[in-house]
């Protein structure tokens, strides 16, 4: 009976120690310790010996309840520290008092530089559209201050009500309550039989649109998942010999030119890695185009080409006195040069992109035997892609471009846009599309959609990548895009009755009207910014028009997710690219309207700001390569100076804004998630209150770089 007694006790301790680690200083570790002996000593009184069990128990429940409350305390604290930063940050951009109305360049050498910001935007014509924002806030806010009223005096009825039927029938009486009365009944009456139905109509057309769009994203998608099932791809013919081992090889002349203006963060490390381009010595030349008004940028670029030229490499320097034309008219006026007459293609790569030693030898061979081939698109991968949030939502969208849009229609079609950069054209097919055009900002998609109306056919390749570096400010990623969407619509003004009248088959001419311009350029902007910006807040005023909860959410979230399948390692930034693409819309739609109907601001070219980054290991390849080994007889001079300058940027003048356009839809649209919260609709005000604090956090320029 004894020994039963003793194994029952030593059951009921059972248990190993608990070691309780406190991360704060001010707390030791802790041993709770497990049953001592004396806790399996018989005690004539079993319930002092169920007390003190009892006891021990309740002391390790505490410590584990502390632990408990110490890393929630933790949490509050980085909760409020992140809050105060963010506070002083909104503190800071108000205190400085720089707007998107402070529109001058970031830099000396772009406030000189009159042919790339040629016209600048009307004060007028910039303050219209911000104008119109702000009209749908203040309406909004009266409405809200309505709706609250009639809220907390428990009227809850719509246009089918009979209540407010009866409020019209009231008389009029002398005091402030009667009036709000009538006030508000008319309101209803006005809003119901006037106001619901243009907005509804409005709401169906951009649903429509909205249906078109996705539809044409879901066959893209489709059509990438195929050319991946099949393993489809652009085949080349390897006729690459060695020149050095007296073996025939198809090893064309080509000539390699680098535009820029006022670059001189990137001009080292792009005429570095052109000139390792591994092409015989004679069959290669390079053409540094340099734009820049600056003087000490004039003379560094021109003295990097001096060295280049000592150390064997076929490169010259050009810089034009009458700059006209913008980057179309500095190709141009390369391309009448009498020494390349020769050449039969030309590669073109922007100031910040960094070919690899092998991209001819892996481009060219397309060319070959393929006499309907014009242009080799080589696809662009980024070398600062993680540097913050606003480079990662970038490079979201940048790789569905390149992985879905242009393999897809390169696959299928033969035609896409050219990128402008990181492409190999043959010359002939440059000249028979009436070559260089200075008349928009989209020079590399004008030449491109005339090539095709020539009949040209394009390849893309997605495994050929060229590294060059994304915007990592907010002001720079803007002005960008404002270029990209303006000057589309500026081509399609000049090109439609040139498709019209051309000779490719209908088919192609729906392809590049319907499909290339008007639905991804044009009715894209237009239903992303009408109908999430505009008109869902609308809704939640005049609630006889509404917006299904599929075309709320469920739709927007199923093309996000498609649109970051090609970037599977940015899947925790779903929600974050859905709202950011939202946000973006003002300008792309601001973009649109002013190239679309010539505004003031359709032609400003401002060039895009590069950080100066680059591909630590790629340069230091270079560095540890053997000079002998090169192909074309090229030395590698001064790469660890460019390394160095990678490390150490010169110091420049920097400053965050506040966007004034961004400001006031974050206001409406916080005001519309008010709205509804009143009426309880989940999903329309959960969407409203995040998609307002995302333009709450674009407007105060907190979402990329960030100037302390």
């Amino acid at each position: 009976m004894s020994s039963s007694y003793d194994w029952w006790a030593r059951e009921g301790h059972k248990g190993t120690p608990v070691v309780v680690k406190m991360e704060n200083p001010n707390w030791d570790m802790v041993e709770l310790e497990g049953p001592s002996d004396d806790d399996f000593l018989l005690s004539p009184d079993p319930i002092s010996r169920r007390d003190k069990v009892r006891n021990k128990n309740a002391r390790q429940l505490t410590w584990v309840l502390l632990l408990k409350a110490h890393r929630a305390a933790g949490c509050l604290t980085s909760i409020a520290a992140a809050a105060l930063g963010l506070a002083s940050a909104i503190r800071r951009r108000v205190a400085s008092g720089r707007t998107d109305h402070h529109d001058e360049p970031e830099s000396p050498e772009l406030a000189t530089s009159a042919e790339y910001a040629l016209e600048a935007e009307n004060p007028a014509l910039k303050s219209r559209f911000y104008s119109c924002i702000k009209v749908f806030l203040w309406v909004s806010v009266v409405l809200l201050g309505f709706e609250l009223a009639a809220y907390f005096k428990g009227w809850h009825f719509g246009a089918s009500s009979a209540q407010w039927q009866y409020l019209l029938a009231a008389p009029l009486g002398m005091n402030m309550k009667d009036l709000f009365n009538l006030l508000y009944s008319k309101w209803v009456l006005i809003r119901a039989g006037y106001v619901a139905p243009p907005l509804q109509f409005l709401a169906n057309v951009c649903i429509v649109l909205f249906l078109i769009q996705s539809l044409d994203r879901l066959v893209l998608c489709l059509g990438c998942f195929w050319i991946r099932l099949k393993k489809i791809k652009p085949v080349a013919k390897p006729d690459l010999a060695d020149p050095e081992s007296g073996q025939p090889g198809y090893f064309p002349m080509v000539l390699v030119q680098i535009p820029m203006c006022n670059e001189k963060e990137v001009y080292q490390q792009s005429i570095a890695a052109v000139c390792n381009l591994d092409w015989p010595h004679q069959s290669l030349l390079i053409q540094v185009l340099d734009d820049s008004d600056d003087l000490t940028t004039q003379l560094l670029i021109k003295e990097e080409v001096e060295k280049w030229q000592q150390e064997g490499a076929n490169i010259v320097y050009r810089h034009r006195i009458i700059r006209e034309g913008y980057k179309a008219g500095n190709l141009k006026s390369a391309m009448n040069c009498s020494s390349i007459e020769d050449y039969e293609f030309v590669a073109i790569f922007d100031a910040d992109f960094q070919p690899t030693s092998d991209f001819l030898k892996r481009t060219i061979p397309y060319f070959k035997d393929n006499d309907e081939v014009g242009l080799v698109q080589a696809r662009w991968s980024f070398v600062n892609k993680d540097e913050n949030l606003l480079t990662r939502l970038q490079n979201i969208n940048l790789a569905f471009h390149f992985e879905v849009e242009q393999q897809v229609n390169g696959i299928f079609i033969n035609f896409f846009g050219f990128n402008g950069t990181a492409g190999v054209w043959r010359i002939k097919a440059l000249e028979d599309a009436g070559g260089w055009l200075e008349r928009t900002t989209v020079e590399d998609m004008d030449i491109a959609v005339r090539a095709h109306m020539h009949g040209w056919k394009f390849v893309f390749l997605n495994d050929v990548e060229c590294q060059c570096e994304l915007p990592e400010s907010y002001e720079a990623y803007r002005k960008q895009q404002h270029r990209w969407h303006s000057g589309p619509m500026q081509l399609f003004r000049l090109c439609l009755p040139a498709i019209i009248r051309s000779k490719i088959s209908f088919w192609k001419k729906f392809n590049l009207i319907f499909l290339f311009f008007l639905l991804r350029k044009l009715i894209l902007p237009f239903y992303s910014f009408t109908l999430f910006c505009i008109i869902l807040p609308m809704t939640m005023f005049v609630p006889e028009a509404e917006l299904p909860t599929w075309v709320v959410c469920y739709i927007p979230a199923t093309m996000s997710f498609l649109n970051i399948l090609p970037a599977p390692k940015s899947f925790p930034f779903i929600v974050p690219y859905l709202l950011f693409e939202n946000t973006m819309s003002v300008t792309k739609f601001n973009a649109m309207i002013s190239g679309l109907f010539q505004l003031g601001n359709a032609y400003e070219w401002i060039v895009t700001k590069k950080s100066g980054r680059s591909s630590e290991g790629d340069l230091a390849g270079l560095v540890e390569k053997d000079p002998n080994e090169n192909k074309s007889g090229i030395s590698v001079p001064d790469l660890v100076e460019i390394q160095e300058q990678e490390q150490r940027r010169a110091s420049r003048k920097k400053h965050n804004r506040i966007y004034m356009k961004e400001l006031s839809l974050a206001l409406l649209l916080l005001t519309a998630s008010a709205r509804s919260l009143l009426s309880a609709q989940g999903l329309h005000f959960y969407f409203l209150l995040f998609q307002g604090i995302s333009f709450l956090l674009v407007g105060l320029d907190l979402i990329g770089e960030q100037v302390q």
